[in-house]
């Protein structure tokens, strides 16, 4: 089951009293990373929201925002400060004493002062809000993760495609790593016979010597094998992975990598040099795909 890290949901829910929308979107990130953004009143929440999101994220760089709108006035209570009302009061009259001001102090006006009547949010029942509030969470992160999968089925079927085209390049550098030894035995025989000419006998020995010593030093079937090894282990944890592996797979690219650029030094054939190259771009567009993936 392969998941992408890039991904948006949304949920919504509605009783009547309140409406509660919450939306998260996920991008690539190499480890856990879940942010909330949601109304500072409700912020006893916060913790409950990142589980229920864990639940379904283990990797990825996760944002979740919860917009919460009353419908009713049921929620909020007003305040009012005496005490802040007495000192705005007494510090009024007290100007219009020292500068011999004339006018009433009027009851609107001193109501209008700065938290002399204040809106508190009335959130008595905490069980009960936090309820309401993951169940939109818990609905944006199903939506989200239905996303993730369906782009994972994507990814995965992407790079199931490039494994098979870095096999079929991987056995025709096979059977091209056979021929290399004998190409350069005769180049060899071709370049002794231009220097010494024809009036000298070949030191036949000598030159399956040096074309077996050629042949050892740039011999790439082990490092072939291996590569033909992480294609099919790429294929199987494509095909059977249940969880997130996406760093075992970055790990996997790394060691595909490394049988390539040994295979690309030891290789001393151009025809080789060139399916090299296609496999190392293949390679790359695996490793950039993988860093998607949960």
């Amino acid at each position: 089951m392969i998941k992408s890290m890039t991904g948006f949901g949304r949920g919504e829910y509605n009783d009547g009293k309140r409406s509660i929308i919450a939306e998260i979107r996920s991008v690539n990130h190499r480890y856990s990373d879940i942010t909330v953004k949601m109304p500072r009143r409700y912020s006893f929440t916060e913790d409950k929201i990142k589980n229920t999101v864990k639940e379904k994220i283990r990797r990825g760089k996760v944002e979740v925002s919860i917009v919460v709108e009353n419908l009713t006035e049921n929620d909020v209570n007003i305040s009012l400060n005496t005490m802040l009302a007495q000192q705005y009061l007494d510090n009024l009259k007290k100007l219009r004493e020292d500068f011999s001001l004339e006018g009433e102090i009027s009851l609107q006006f001193l109501a209008s002062l700065p938290d002399v009547l204040k809106a508190i949010p009335d959130v008595d029942d905490e069980e009960e809000m936090t309820a309401c509030i993951l169940e939109p969470v818990r609905a944006a992160a199903a939506n989200l993760e239905n996303m993730r999968l369906k782009e994972g089925e994507k990814l995965a079927e992407d790079l199931r495609m490039r494994g098979k085209l870095i096999r079929s390049l991987v056995d025709r550098i096979s059977d091209r790593a056979d021929l290399v030894p004998k190409a350069y035995m005769a180049k060899l025989q071709d370049r002794i016979k231009e220097l010494i000419g024809n009036s000298v006998e070949l030191p036949e020995e000598r030159i399956l010597t040096e074309a077996a010593i050629f042949a050892d030093k740039c011999s790439i079937a082990e490092e072939l094998t291996r590569l033909d090894s992480h294609m099919q282990q790429l294929d199987l944890i494509l095909s059977e992975s249940t969880e997130p592996c996406g760093k075992k797979l970055d790990f996997l690219v790394q060691e595909m990598n490394r049988e390539a650029n040994t295979i690309g030094s030891k290789a001393n054939d151009l025809e080789i040099t060139g399916y090299m190259l296609q496999i190392k771009a293949e390679i790359e567009k695996i490793r950039e795909q993988v860093q998607n993936i949960e």
